[in-house]
């Protein structure tokens, strides 16, 4: 898949993660599209060491389906950490 369908995808796969959290997020169209681009690089890499496949073609819907799923997971994470930081805990490692 080509840099701009990947940018496309991410960007169409974080608008619709986007509408179907609901919980703080990132706002803006640069949020979105960087929601949908590192949502859709987790979730290529986590069906690839799972053996479900990668992302593959723009146009299956599993590709769709790993993006949108790698992006919601990428928000639920964002969410936990900004609850964490407006209880005042912090994050030890």
């Amino acid at each position: 898949m080509g840099i701009i369908a990947f940018i496309i995808l991410g960007l169409i796969a974080g608008a619709i993660a986007k509408a179907l959290w609901k919980g703080d997020e990132p706002g803006g169209v640069f949020g979105t599209l960087l929601v949908g681009v590192v949502g859709a690089l987790l979730g290529g890499l986590v069906a690839s060491a799972a053996g479900l496949g990668g992302l593959g073609s723009f146009f299956s819907i599993g590709t769709w389906l790993i993006a949108i799923g790698g992006a919601l997971v990428l928000l639920f994470m964002y969410d936990l950490v900004v609850r964490r930081s407006d209880r005042g805990d912090t994050v030890t490692g």
